[in-house]
């Protein structure tokens, strides 16, 4: 069976997740109230986030999930721009050829595609995303290398010297990675340099290593350096980037495909 696609929460079912957050556990007519709209309008947005484990039902309301933080946020990252997410991912899967040879880093986006090579067949998969190892668990056709080091909580990602170590081992076809952020000279951010020596290193260990981002993240301020686009071979995205990126991507020899 195919893997579900990934869904996002509308504008209405994000204004009671804020609702739901804000307070801790709300009655189901008090979120009628607040968002204005019927109550049998709240029990099936209710229905839809519980089932997307992004609220908890009770009997006449609702809750947070019970679960950590770092759960939580994981959760919510993955819901940002999903349908942009799933169409990159199906986009990337495609172009990645049978019996391929894969390092697959830390992000969202990158787990999206990883959720797309599950028909794939024939893959190694090297990674240090605990989230990625997971998902391919399931793959009948696919051996999956999974790197040592402290286990970071936000996002199960290792790091470390061991990380590292371990990543040095391989040499791949084809590296796969994300940024929070890309600034208008092509550098690639993200949250903090801990991203900084496994992006490296599997860049270095790649013949080639393909970028995929939503096209959100085109000059989206984020704080640590942790590539540069001259680093990538392939850039996938969901629209077509704005100015300057797609005059660099020219200038630097970057392939840009924009997932329909």
């Amino acid at each position: 069976m195919p893997p579900a696609t990934p869904w996002s929460p509308n504008p209405r079912q994000q204004a009671l997740l804020d609702e739901v957050r804000a307070r801790g556990a709300v009655s189901v007519e008090r979120l009628a109230q607040r968002l204005d709209v019927t109550m049998q309008t709240v029990r099936r947005d209710v229905q839809r986030l519980a089932d997307a484990g992004l609220l908890l039902r009770f009997h006449g309301g609702v809750s947070l999930p019970r679960e950590t933080p770092t759960v939580a946020a994981w959760k919510e990252r993955q819901a940002v721009q999903a349908d942009a997410k799933a169409r990159i991912a199906r986009s990337v899967a495609a172009a990645i050829p049978e019996g391929s040879s894969l390092m697959m880093g830390v992000g969202t986006t990158v787990e999206a595609v990883a959720r797309e090579l599950l028909n794939k067949p024939g893959l190694q998969v090297i990674t240090d995303n605990l989230h990625v190892a997971g998902l391919l668990s399931e793959h009948p056709d696919c051996k999956v290398h999974v790197a040592g080091g402290m286990l970071r909580g936000r996002d199960r990602a290792l790091e470390g010297d061991s990380t590292v170590a371990y990543l040095q081992q391989f040499k791949v076809d084809i590296c796969i990675v994300t940024a929070l952020g890309i600034d208008p000279d092509g550098t690639l951010r993200d949250r903090d340099l801990r991203e900084l020596p496994a992006a490296q290193t599997m860049i270095a260990q790649a013949r080639e290593t393909w970028l995929v981002a939503d096209a959100s993240k085109f000059n989206h301020p984020a704080l640590a350096k942790v590539g540069h686009l001259q680093d990538m071979k392939r850039v996938f995205t969901e629209a077509l980037p704005p100015a300057p990126f797609p005059a660099l991507l020219h200038e630097w020899g970057i392939a840009l495909t924009i997932a329909s």
